[in-house]
């Protein structure tokens, strides 16, 4: 199972989401081709109802668990389904790396 595969399943049985997107992003970063290290995350979701966006973050890295000593970035956009609009999260940027120049 990729990254990417275990990241949605774990998400997907801890919340029930109303919306769910992962993107692997680590191709905008200086790794290996075929790397899975960075992802931007979008969640909507019922169990962040009434919680502040921190609350909602902690809940994300507890049912990642294991699964984020794997990850190097993770882009956290997440939601209450009365706070949810469409896609909304920025686009992420460009990252240049440490031996990569501009």
């Amino acid at each position: 199972m990729s990254q990417q595969q275990a990241i949605e399943a774990a998400l997907r049985e801890a919340f029930n989401p109303v919306f769910l997107s992962i993107e692997n992003e680590s191709h905008m970063h200086n790794v290996p081709a075929g790397s899975e290290s960075h992802f931007k995350v979008q969640l909507v979701a019922e169990a962040f109802s009434g919680k502040r966006l921190v609350q909602q973050h902690q809940l994300v890295y507890g049912a990642l668990g294991e699964i984020m000593q794997q990850i190097h970035a993770l882009a956290l956009h997440t939601w209450a389904p009365d706070q949810w609009q469409g896609d909304q999260a920025p686009a992420s940027p460009q990252c240049l790396g440490g031996s990569k120049v501009g």
